[in-house]
C-alpha cells in the first residue's frame, strides 16, 4: 500500500523540474526505509510517528546528495543566491549589464506592428484600477535587490516603468511609491503588489503577458482600461488592458 501510495501518478510523482523529481524521490526511499524499520502497518505509520520519520539531519544529507549530482537550486531569493552561489543557479538579469539587453518573452503576449500614432501593441495584462489616461514611461526592469538598495539611495531614476515578476510587492515596496507605474508579470489585481499599488495611487497591471520590451525602452500601457474584478476571475472573463512600445 505504502509503494502505492508514493510511486501513484495521482500525487504528483511526476515534476517539470528535474532538481523537484530528485528531491522527492531520495525522500521517497528515506520514508520507505523508515516504513519497513517500522513494523507498522501504514494506517499506524501514517497517524502514528510518521511526522518524525525524517529529520533535519536528513534533509541536509538528501540537499547535499543533490549537489554533489550536479543539481543547482532555481534562483528564488536573492539573499539565498549570495550566500550559497555554489548552491544556486545564476539569475538571468539580475546586473544593470544584463537588463540592458533583458526583455520577458511571454508566449502568449498579442503583438503588432505600429500605428499611425507609432504605437506597436507587444502584450497585455490585468488593469488594477482604472485611471483617466494611459501611462507613458521608461521601461526599468526591477529584478534584484542591487538595483532597489541603489535607487532606495540615489532615487528611482524619473518617468520609471517597473517591469517586474512575482517578487514585486517584497522587493519594491521600499520603492514603490517612486514609480510612474508597473507592468508585473505574475499576480492578479488582489495580489500583495495590487494592492500596494492601488494604496499608493500608482497605475498597474498584473499578470501581463508581455513580449520584446526591453530595458530603456519608452512603454505605454492602458490604465484607463476597465479595471479586472474579482468577479472577471471567477468567470474566466478575459479583460486586458493593453501595452505598447512607443516607436516614435
Amino acid at each position: 500500500m505504502a509503494k502505492l501510495f508514493l510511486d501513484s501518478d495521482k500525487y504528483g510523482t511526476e515534476s517539470q523540474s528535474g532538481v523537484i523529481a530528485a528531491f522527492h524521490g531520495v525522500l521517497h526511499d528515506i520514508i520507505r526505509q523508515r516504513f519497513d524499520e517500522s513494523g507498522q502497518d501504514w494506517k499506524d505509520f501514517v497517524f502514528g510517528k510518521a511526522n518524525e520519520a525524517i529529520t533535519k539531519e536528513d534533509f541536509d544529507q538528501v540537499q547535499q546528495a543533490l549537489l554533489d549530482a550536479g543539481h543547482r537550486f532555481d534562483w528564488s531569493a536573492a539573499i539565498s543566491q549570495k550566500e550559497r552561489p555554489e548552491a544556486y543557479k545564476a539569475a538571468d538579469g539580475t546586473s544593470d549589464e544584463d537588463l540592458a539587453s533583458f526583455s520577458f518573452h511571454h508566449p502568449e503576449a498579442p503583438t503588432a506592428e505600429p500605428d499611425a500614432e507609432g504605437r506597436e501593441l507587444r502584450g497585455v495584462g490585468d488593469n488594477v484600477v482604472r485611471y483617466s489616461e494611459n501611462t507613458t514611461g521608461i521601461a526599468r526592469y526591477v529584478r534584484s535587490t542591487d538595483r532597489v538598495l541603489r535607487w532606495l539611495t540615489d532615487g528611482v531614476p524619473e518617468n520609471t516603468i517597473a517591469v517586474i515578476d512575482d517578487s514585486g510587492g517584497t522587493l519594491t515596496a521600499p520603492i514603490l511609491e517612486q514609480f510612474k507605474g508597473v507592468i508585473c508579470a505574475g499576480g492578479t489585481v488582489r495580489s500583495h503588489l495590487g494592492i500596494l499599488t492601488r494604496e499608493y495611487g500608482i497605475p498597474c497591471l498584473m499578470n501581463a503577458k508581455v513580449d520584446g520590451i526591453k530595458e530603456g525602452d519608452t512603454v505605454m500601457f492602458e490604465s484607463s482600461a476597465r479595471a479586472k474584478t474579482a468577479e472577471d476571475y471567477q468567470s474566466d472573463r478575459e479583460v486586458t488592458a493593453n501595452v505598447w512600445r512607443i516607436t516614435k
